[in-house]
């Protein structure tokens, strides 16, 4: 079987990776090509571009690269077409991969959307992409499947993968001493976001938050991962210009889940980074910032008054959200000292934390496997 995949980000790189790794141990013949990044480089994807030229965050940022992204776009189209790969599965990046999958699925090339865009949250005209460009989609969420049938649109629930490769019951302890951190009374994560771009807007706050909270808590201790080099140096440099040498800090290198599951509790900028606290138990204050353009393009198109997964699987406010002009490090550092002051708050969000694993752990990557081999045949 020949699969052609595309990823647009990390979060789309792990799917993509587990997902061939699923098919690959059924079909040791299968071969996989397209765009992803390192985990499905690693997993043996023949990479056609790097990932990074689609991840672009925020309206206006997007409309610099539209030249760029459409020209990719055509080519990827026509190399699928030419090639004619037993089917098409475009991993998320809605954007990118809708118009992409209409193409391919025209040319009679069958097509499969892994991660359904979040219509249920806003821009719900894409219920009509989904059904004249992709011929099944692989949901994420088990609320998904009966709105998307409803509109006529093939779908299974696969679970999330995350919830299968996360610990139902992490060790914090375990991982503190990991981190030498065993005797600190509090810890806290600091997670600003995995692209340039999300680092660039809330990198300087996160510290300026962090420098609040250590003078309240001098015993504090924070943990912030990054993805790679590049992001640190964006953040030593964000250290250097607030003086803010003296800060606890621990800079790691990827560990982003061991951060989270050594924190009492953690500032996330909304998106999977939300999902990977709650499953890792870590009580949280959700954020983000972006261009005030792409802000007020992206709040007329929204129909829900949360963003942060915890908060839309519960179906209503179970953790804070701040949210651009609302997220100054003053208020980022008083909603997270309240968390921490207050135990029988974070022990309930713990508990719901762990209703939400048990629900989304389904062995998602046999699940995705059987939904692509019975598109094939």
């Amino acid at each position: 079987m020949r699969v052609v995949l595309v990823a647009g980000e990390p979060s789309g790189d792990l799917l993509g990776a587990a997902l061939i790794e699923s098919l690959r141990a059924r079909m040791p013949g299968a071969t996989f090509a397209g765009v992803g990044g390192p985990a499905m480089r690693a997993a043996g994807l023949d990479g056609w571009h790097p990932m990074d030229l689609l991840s672009v965050r925020g309206y206006v940022e997007v409309l610099r690269r539209v030249p760029a992204l459409l020209r990719l776009r055509r080519e990827l189209a026509a190399r699928v077409v030419r090639e004619r790969p037993d089917v098409f599965i475009g991993i998320d990046a809605p954007d990118f991969n809708l118009a992409l999958e209409g193409r391919v699925r025209a040319a009679g090339i069958r097509t499969l959307h892994y991660v359904c865009p979040s219509i249920w949250a806003w821009r719900a005209e894409r219920v009509r992409q989904l059904r004249t460009c992709v011929d099944h989609v692989l949901a994420v969420f088990p609320f998904e499947v009966p709105l998307l049938e409803r509109h006529g649109i093939a779908a299974t629930y696969v679970g999330h993968p995350l919830a299968d490769r996360l610990p139902i019951a992490p060790d914090r302890m375990a991982v503190r001493d990991r981190l030498q951190l065993a005797h600190a009374p509090q810890v806290i994560a600091l997670l600003p976001g995995s692209r340039e771009a999300e680092v660039e807007a809330m990198a300087g706050s996160f510290i300026e938050t962090a420098l609040l909270l250590h003078a309240r808590l001098p015993g504090a201790r924070f943990l912030m991962p990054m993805v790679n080099r590049r992001l640190r140096e964006r953040v030593e440099a964000e250290i250097y210009a607030r003086d803010a040498h003296a800060l606890p800090l621990q800079l790691l290198f990827g560990h982003a889940h061991s951060a989270l599951a050594a924190a009492d509790v953690a500032l996330v900028a909304s998106g999977t980074a939300t999902l990977e606290a709650a499953l890792l138990r870590c009580p949280m204050v959700v954020t983000y910032r972006m261009p005030d353009w792409s802000w007020r393009i992206m709040r007329r198109r929204g129909y829900l008054a949360y963003g942060g997964l915890p908060n839309i699987l519960a179906g209503r406010f179970v953790v804070p959200e701040l949210i651009q002009e609302h997220a100054t490090p003053v208020n980022l550092a008083q909603a997270l000292a309240n968390l921490i002051a207050d135990a029988p708050v974070r022990q309930q969000l713990e508990t719901l934390f762990g209703q939400m694993h048990e629900t989304l752990r389904q062995g998602s990557a046999q699940r995705v496997a059987d939904a692509v081999q019975a598109l094939v045949r």
